[in-house]
């Protein structure tokens, strides 16, 4: 136990308020904050991905944010490797790293202990397979791998996901489905803290329909533009992410305005569903009600206590 490196996840579903509170608890705790977030590591987009500003970071060091450009690829397996080793570093300068975002995929590979298997894997087709998780859920993806391999699927529960895009990524390489049946186990090098915020659902609805709002004030529709101009297509991963791909489909007269504005509203909310039932299997978790529990002084008491009595 001594030698575990203690860690904070601080997570949540979109638009619930975790940035504020992240950074405030940064300065609280003496840490860094490594950004758990599959869009903000994408350059030139930030305001579809919401992404934390200079003023808002408060002189609190971020990671992970602005790492690579939108034509890049960047897997799960990349996160975790580069996450790890600023883990490593913070805690050598007697700092706590606090892990914050709420991609799924990217949390579970600092919380779990688990390997892509021995095959040569393939980055693009990993990056498609985690964008269809993101994008449709779990239950579509594993209903892939029913498709490939009944057996297979029956050995990998649905809730095993980087086992399941696994088996289906060494499946579409060419290569032979080993035995993918081992069960999650938390990563032995950390004493991880995990928080979950939620809101009553009509109140976070509500806060993700003024997001996307405030995105179109903010200029988003010059910056997917701007990025069009950069080179950068629709075909393309980081294009696809949910604000991006409904505003290309503008620009290509598929949709109005108000159509495309209503989409990303729709599948925001959807999304923010499934990364609530995702969160739900996080062992030992604290979960803060934000409506509940408005006042963000008491929010990090809260947490402060969590802290200390695990």
């Amino acid at each position: 136990m001594e030698n575990k490196i203690p860690i904070l996840i601080l997570t949540g579903p979109t638009a619930v308020g975790k940035t504020d509170l992240s950074i405030k608890l940064a300065k609280i705790l003496n840490a860094e904050i490594i950004s758990a977030d599959s869009m903000q590591i994408y350059r030139y987009m930030d305001i579809g991905s919401a992404k934390v500003s200079p003023q808002e970071m408060n002189g609190v060091v971020h990671h992970m944010i602005d790492i690579i450009d939108p034509d890049q690829d960047f897997s799960v397996s990349e996160f975790k490797d580069r996450a790890e080793a600023i883990i490593e570093d913070i805690h050598s300068r007697d700092k706590l790293a606090i892990i914050t975002g709420g991609t799924g995929l990217y949390l579970n590979s600092i919380l779990f202990d688990m390997d892509f298997g021995q095959s040569e894997s393939d980055p693009k087709i990993r990056k498609e397979l985690e964008n269809i998780l993101e994008e449709k859920g779990i239950d579509y993806l594993h209903s892939i791998l029913e498709e490939i391999s009944p057996k297979t699927a029956e050995r990998i529960h649905k809730n095993n996901t980087k086992r399941v895009i696994r088996a289906i990524e060494v499946y579409r390489s060419g290569g032979e489905l080993g035995d993918f049946s081992k069960d999650l186990r938390l990563n032995e090098k950390y004493q991880a803290h995990t928080i979950v915020l939620n809101r009553d659902r009509v109140h976070l609805y509500e806060r993700i329909n003024y997001r996307v709002d405030l995105m179109f004030d903010n200029g988003l529709l010059d910056e997917v533009q701007e990025l069009h101009k950069k080179g950068y297509t629709k075909d393309m991963t980081s294009m696809k992410g949910i604000g991006y791909k409904e505003v290309l489909d503008y620009f290509d007269g598929l949709v109005t305005l108000e159509d495309a504005k209503n989409s990303i509203k729709q599948s925001s909310r959807r999304y923010a569903k499934r990364q609530i039932t995702w969160f739900k299997k996080y062992p030992d978790a604290l979960w803060i009600d934000l409506d509940e529990i408005s006042e963000i002084n008491d929010q990090i008491s809260m947490i402060k206590d969590f802290l200390k009595n695990k």
